[in-house]
């Protein structure tokens, strides 16, 4: 069963004095491909180590996370445009619009996304987007770029019916993790009703760990757990379920063997 990773934060310190043990335990449960997002430009810099230690397999993305956008967030898009010059990404994220903690740099943080939206159609790359109380505001600002043709993944998909399809209509896909093996989540419930052509996997490690690891360190390893869980909603077997989604994945994140 080939799976792919398509967001994890593994080269946090959480993962520090393990790291190549997870890497390990998860090509064992069949994880081929880790794709990192980016939260600020202190990131970057563990990402491309992780990348050079394990050149095709950990794959970077940059771009300036919504919690991150501060005062200083000018100087921070500066660095993400700066890379993209200076070399390669298969992606633009994680960005987005995030409510849930701070509203204090709201105006701020739609001038980021929409400025790296911007980025991303000019370098005819994907986003990957955070939302966490902001579904509407985050859908309707995708809108027009994904009208002029921008696709990604909105992570960590947890929303309603509804917006699945808004979503799904923009041509975007839906990141699904450990949140669909929550009990109370209603998650599995609206993924009764998507089709997978519209699905990847991730993890978010080493956040939003599965059952029953829930409130544990996530790892990348545990995503054979979300399709699992899947496949039971789908009444298929795992390995159709990672047979799509990994199809997905190299699509939008345009890998080729």
């Amino acid at each position: 069963m080939e799976l792919v990773d398509t967001h994890t934060h593994i080269y946090l310190e959480d993962f520090k004095d393990d790291i190549a043990e997870i890497i390990t335990s998860a090509k064992a449960a069949g994880v081929k491909r880790f794709y990192l997002p980016a939260i600020d430009s202190s990131a970057i810099n563990q990402i491309l180590e992780l990348e050079s230690k394990y050149p095709g397999i950990c794959i970077p993305m940059t771009g300036l996370h919504p919690c991150s956008v501060k005062e200083n967030f000018e100087e921070e898009l500066a660095i993400v445009a700066k890379w993209l010059q200076k070399r390669s990404f298969v992606a633009i994220g994680e960005i987005g619009l995030d409510f849930y903690w701070d509203k204090t740099f709201t105006t701020q943080q739609f001038a980021a996304f929409n400025y790296q939206m911007e980025l991303a159609l000019q370098y005819q790359l994907p986003i990957v987007i955070h939302t966490r109380n902001a579904m509407t505001e985050t859908i309707d600002a995708v809108r027009p770029f994904a009208n002029n043709g921008l696709r990604g993944i909105f992570h960590c998909f947890g929303g309603t019916k509804q917006e699945a399809e808004e979503i799904i209509n923009m041509g975007f896909y839906l990141g699904i993790g450990g949140v669909l093996t929550y009990k109370k989540s209603g998650l599995g419930e609206v993924m009764a009703e998507v089709s997978l052509e519209h699905v990847v996997l991730e993890t978010d490690s080493p956040y939003l760990a599965p059952v029953p690891f829930r409130g544990k360190r996530n790892e990348s390893k545990h995503i054979h757990l979300i399709a699992e869980k899947l496949a039971e909603i789908k009444e298929i077997l795992p390995e159709e379920v990672a047979g799509i989604t990994t199809a997905n994945a190299n699509k939008i994140f345009n890998f080729t063997l």
